[in-house]
């Protein structure tokens, strides 16, 4: 297996940890679970799994699109964790920034408002 395989394969064993460290999170909130050092624990590793995962993905795409190489090649695998990279950064964007903040967004709460209040 070459460095581009291995990096591919680690790249998708750290998504699987973020997933069932969130599963797991999510678990235990349902269940009311009262040991919060279990839980925050979790938490601590879900975030460090999603910070490596971000990370390798921009290194990956840094090595794919080196402004010098010519032969860019996207197997299967790639092509899904790019697919999968932009979900995972258009859900953990702070949209407070843009919802809170956004001119457009409140002249459309005030004409909604104006329009249901007739």
């Amino acid at each position: 297996m070459g460095y581009y395989k291995a990096f591919i394969v680690s790249i998708i064993i750290v998504k699987i940890l973020f997933i069932l460290t969130a599963i797991l999170h999510f678990y235990l909130k349902l269940s009311g679970n009262t040991n919060k050092e279990v839980d925050e624990n979790i938490l601590f590793l879900k975030n460090r799994m999603d910070f490596i995962f971000i990370f390798m993905m921009s290194c990956l795409l840094i090595y794919l699109f080196y402004p010098k190489r010519t032969d860019v090649t996207l197997d299967s695998e790639t092509k899904m964790l790019l697919y999968l990279f932009g979900f995972v950064l258009i859900f953990t964007a702070d949209w407070s920034v843009f919802i809170h903040e956004s001119k457009l967004l409140k002249m459309i709460q005030g004409v909604i408002v104006n329009k249901s209040s007739q």
